[in-house]
């Protein structure tokens, strides 16, 4: 028996939701990834597990099944199991676990190798947590993958984790030259996407820009809607109290919130006002019921799913990045 083998635990919570298969399971795949276990080490027998853990064969045989069909390890008659190959584990940090982000996170956990973990935990916007997540997770991962927010200890905590290993997704902000970068622009890009949908502004007699206090969505939205206003001599306003707005036939709104698009369409079901004919309205962010809300939200987004097939790219292919994702629009009734 190896050393490592002899400092080698299975890691399990009588008290705990998860089945004892799984933590199991789980055991092996993060030993082998912080190096407690290397491809070749054995490992404990059926028999030994069910000794040692006051298991059943059938759990621990599961187990063993599961890591040998997804590859992690083998075994040999009369000799035992052991590792096959290597895992490797990813830290995936987001802000929150939205509609689309879920589909980021669905691409980008579809396109990752089998030997590749992905641990994901979310911030909130909250500096603390952000800054606690990051310097616990120092060391312990092979690949990082974050998405940051604006705050002034942000480049601070980014500058913890080795640029190499860095891929910074969603917000181009606090970024270094050479660093890893899978972004969005809320800029021009929202400009060419009110452009592209001039035609059909055309009918309403102002833009409404709903902006509320409480969300984290870049300012810089805010500024190239009102630039294309100004351009194009169009009468326009932003809203940041939801308190004080109030859905007005001849009006058409852009939303950041799907709070927001919520109360819109909830007050034109009130007011009897048809979304599209009576008051029109564009959404950031495609999600996937808005093509099924009020006969289809009109939607600015980029590409969610290519974000995440992207980041699962840099993660497994260990090469550099620099990629803004193309921002769309998608063109429905409610404008």
């Amino acid at each position: 028996m190896t050393s490592k083998k002899s400092t080698f635990k299975f890691q399990i919570n009588d008290e705990g939701n998860v089945p004892k298969f799984r933590q199991l399971i789980d055991s092996v795949n993060h030993a082998i990834s912080e190096n407690r276990l290397s491809v070749g080490d054995h490992l404990p027998s059926v028999n030994q597990i069910c000794k040692d853990y006051k298991l059943s064969r059938d759990t621990v045989f599961k187990a063993y099944t599961i890591l040998k069909e997804q590859g992690v390890i083998d075994s040999v008659p009369n000799k035992g199991y052991f590792v096959a190959r290597e895992i490797r584990r990813v830290f995936l940090f987001l802000d929150t676990f939205k509609a689309y982000k879920e589909v980021l996170y669905d691409a980008f956990t579809k396109n990752l190798p089998n030997n590749v973990l992905a641990d994901v935990h979310f911030h909130h916007y909250n500096p603390e947590v952000f800054k606690r997540q990051i310097e616990e997770s120092i060391g312990k991962y092979h690949r990082y993958v974050v998405m940051p927010f604006d705050h002034e200890e942000m480049d601070a905590v980014l500058a913890l984790i080795p640029s190499d290993k860095l891929l910074v997704i969603d917000w181009n902000i606090y970024s270094k030259p050479g660093n890893n970068l899978l972004y969005q622009d809320f800029g021009q890009s929202v400009y060419d996407g009110l452009e592209s949908v001039k035609h059909l502004l055309e009918k309403y007699k102002e833009m409404v820009f709903l902006y509320p206090d409480y969300t984290n969505h870049p300012i810089e939205s805010v500024q190239y809607f009102e630039k294309f206003c100004k351009h194009n001599h169009i009468k326009h306003s932003v809203v940041t109290k939801p308190s004080q707005f109030e859905v007005r036939s001849g009006m058409a709104y852009f939303s950041v919130s799907d709070r927001m698009l919520g109360h819109f369409l909830e007050q034109c079901r009130e007011k009897k006002l048809e979304p599209g004919t009576d008051a029109g309205i564009i959404s950031y962010n495609e999600t996937p019921m808005k093509k099924f809300i009020y006969k289809g939200i009109t939607v600015i987004t980029t590409d969610f799913q290519l974000m995440g097939s992207k980041a699962a790219e840099f993660v497994s292919g260990d090469i550099s990045m620099q990629i803004c994702v193309p921002t769309k629009v998608l063109i429905r009734e409610s404008l």
